[in-house]
Order: structure tokens, then C-alpha cells, then sequence
């Protein structure tokens, strides 16, 4: 293959190269399962009583685990997600492995996390070519009311002071492995009302690990109207203070949660007000990183067909090496094949988030996709169109 990408090697249309990693069994399985979460009454009342389920002990976290957790994420274990990092590696695909517990509070549980997210970092040292990234959430390691009070720039009390104490060390102690494994980290965004400390931490961890180049990265929620900003200044930033400057751009992930809070607490809405108006901000991002590759690495995480074209499309007119190292795509585990393991084939960069965690513990998040999911025009049609042309392809 070429060292020059040439975006018009690139058809996200093609369904054999898409699915060729699926068995006939599991493209079936996707398909009746895009069924079931593009029922918007489903995914409504499926998460009240899945929950209210378990609670009383029935039986279903095998039904949970053979179907939505079997799509979307690894595995319970590190040791269970190993033959899908090397299920997707054999397609030119790389793993994010992303422990994806969250929403607990208590000090051994942040301890436990912060080991298990080290645990992901060394499976990348073990795995260097099939695991590009790791990844975690400060709320992870970190109780949310105390990154609330932090954020809103509020005196801690000194217990609390304490407490930041052990969190904050956590987390440099996770950016410190990954600094010493020269493995790229991720920090994934999170609501508003705490995103400020998130960056804010975010920042002074590329301050001390960033000084050759981008080890660790921020998350630029670009559905947010001030996130282009934040992403320009940023990079300013880096540039003055010489260090790299390491960024996934996402269009955002609780953009209901943020315009309900916002009406109930009468502020104005950190969203913006329209899709044109993120598409907008989404794809400028992507041209000022391309613009400012000397300081900055970044990833495209998006399910957007257009914005994965236009991204490859300005690679191209820019004359860009194939895999070149400041530049990734990333999509999430059992969603846009068409989008991942086509850039794989045509040269790019790929990699997909790979979440893993117990079932009832990971439940938060696999929720959150099937409502996003819904949310999104159109994903669940296009979804479900692929793989019916891609079994109508095979013959079934």
C-alpha cells in the first residue's frame, strides 16, 4: 500500500469489508439488536426495569451479557476482552480499553479503579500494536460532589482537601505509568459542571508528561459552544508553555442530561442549539488540529460519515504519510464497522473503544448507548441498513 492515503480508495458503503470480522451468527445477533434499541419505547422503559430487576435477584444478567453487553463491550475481565483486541488487531484495528465502572463513591472502590486502569496499561506495554490507547474517567477514581464543589471554586473542608489529595494522586499516578510506558492516555470528558477541574487537571498532567510529545490527551466535547475556543486556546497554550498538546475531539455524550439542567436551573444551555451548529464546530476542529500537527496530536472520535471523509479527504490534499503518528480515528465497540474497518483498509489509523467492567457495573454505560443511539438521527436506519445489505450480500 502507498504511504500516500487516497481518500478515494475509501467507501464506507463496502459491507464485506465492514463485517467481514462477523460470523454469520453474530451479524444476525447485531441486527435483531439494532431492532430492539431503534424502539424508542424500549430503550425508555428497558433501563428502569433491568435495573428494578436485579434488584430483586432475577436471573438476567446472562440475557444482558449474551445480547447488549455481548455487542458493545469486551468483556468482564481484561483477560475476557484479549480475543477481541485480537479479533480487531487482525483487521488493522486498534483497542481502547476502557473500564467503564462508574457513578460509585466510595474510597476503596476510586483505589480499585485507579489499579484496574494501570492493569489496562500494561496489557498495552504486552500488546503495543493492538492497544494505540488507554483511557479513563476522573469520576473513576474521584467522587463527583467533591469534583462539583472543586469546580464551582468552593472552599474543601479539610477532610475534603484529603480526599482531592488521594484522587489527584491517583490520577498522576495513572499518567505517570503511562508517561513511563510512553503509552498514549485518554481522559474522557464529562458533564459541565464539573469539566472545568477535569481540564484543569487535564492540563497540568501535559504540562509534566507531554514535554516530548502528546502522552496524555483531553476530550473536547464539541456539541458544547465554547469547546472550539477551548481546543484554540489550548493549543496556544501548549505552544507558549512548550509542551504537545494531545485531543479527542467528540461531539459530546450527555447533551440531554445538560439541557434539562440547564432549564431546571436557569442557566443558559452549554449546548448548542442546533446539529448544523456542532457539525460546524466539529469539522473546524478537525481543520485547526491538521493546521497545527507541530504541536498538537489528535484523535476524531465520531460515528459522522462526513466528518470521517472530510478528514481524509483534507490528509489527502495535504500529501499526509498513511498512519501518520499525530492522527487517529476512533469509533465504539459494535457500532460504525463501516466506518472503522473501512479506514483500516485504506490505510488509516483506526482504533475502537472497548469497554469492560462487570455487567451490573458497566449497565450505566451501555444505557447511555442505546439512548444516544436513539438520539442520533438516522444511526440506528444506517446501522441496520448495512448489516441487511451485508446479509442479503452473504445470502442469508
Amino acid at each position: 500500500m502507498s504511504d500516500i492515503l487516497s481518500s478515494q480508495n475509501l467507501s464506507f458503503d463496502d459491507t464485506e469489508i465492514a463485517f467481514k470480522h462477523q460470523s454469520n451468527k453474530d451479524l444476525k445477533r447485531s441486527f435483531w439488536l439494532y431492532k430492539m434499541i431503534s424502539n424508542n419505547l424500549l430503550v425508555k422503559v428497558g433501563p428502569p426495569l433491568t435495573k428494578a430487576a436485579l434488584a430483586i435477584k432475577l436471573p438476567i444478567a446472562g440475557l444482558i451479557k449474551a445480547t447488549i453487553f455481548k455487542q458493545f463491550c469486551g468483556g468482564e475481565t481484561i483477560a475476557e476482552c484479549t480475543p477481541t483486541i485480537h479479533h480487531l488487531s487482525a483487521s488493522g484495528v486498534g483497542t481502547i480499553l476502557d473500564y467503564s465502572v462508574e457513578g460509585e463513591d466510595e474510597e476503596a472502590i476510586f483505589d480499585h479503579t485507579a489499579q484496574e486502569i494501570i492493569k489496562t496499561i500494561e496489557k498495552a506495554i504486552e500488546m503495543p500494536d493492538a492497544i494505540p490507547f488507554c483511557v479513563f474517567k476522573v469520576t473513576g477514581v474521584a467522587r463527583f460532589a467533591l469534583l462539583e464543589k472543586l469546580n464551582r471554586k468552593e472552599q474543601l473542608k479539610d477532610f475534603e482537601a484529603l480526599e482531592w489529595k488521594k484522587a489527584y494522586n491517583r490520577i498522576e499516578a495513572i499518567c505517570q505509568k503511562a508517561y513511563d510506558a510512553q503509552q498514549h492516555l485518554m481522559i474522557d470528558a464529562e458533564e459541565t459542571w464539573i469539566q472545568d477541574v477535569i481540564d484543569e487537571v487535564a492540563l497540568e498532567m501535559m504540562r509534566k508528561y507531554n514535554q516530548q510529545k502528546a502522552i496524555i490527551y483531553n476530550t473536547y466535547q464539541l456539541y458544547r459552544h465554547d469547546k472550539l475556543a477551548s481546543l484554540i486556546a489550548d493549543c496556544t497554550l501548549a505552544q507558549t508553555q512548550g509542551f504537545y498538546l494531545g485531543a479527542k475531539l467528540v461531539r459530546g455524550a450527555y447533551m440531554e442530561k445538560e439541557r434539562k439542567r440547564a432549564a431546571e436551573m436557569n442557566y443558559p444551555s452549554p449546548i448548542q442549539p442546533d446539529k448544523a451548529s456542532t457539525d460546524r464546530d466539529y469539522d473546524a476542529a478537525i481543520d485547526f488540529c491538521l493546521e497545527n500537527l507541530q504541536t498538537i496530536s489528535f484523535v476524531a472520535g465520531t460515528h459522522n460519515q462526513h466528518s470521517c471523509q472530510l478528514l481524509a479527504d483534507a490528509m489527502e490534499l495535504k500529501g499526509m504519510e498513511a498512519k501518520h503518528p499525530h492522527v487517529y480515528f476512533s469509533q465504539l465497540l459494535g457500532m460504525s464497522d463501516n466506518l472503522s474497518f473501512n479506514l483500516s483498509n485504506a490505510g488509516y489509523h483506526v482504533a475502537k473503544y472497548v469497554p469492560y467492567g462487570p455487567v451490573k457495573a458497566v449497565l450505566p454505560y451501555l444505557f447511555r448507548r442505546a439512548e444516544e443511539n436513539t438520539a442520533i438521527a438516522g444511526q440506528m436506519g444506517r446501522e441496520l441498513s448495512l448489516i441487511s445489505k451485508e446479509l442479503k450480500r452473504r445470502g442469508i
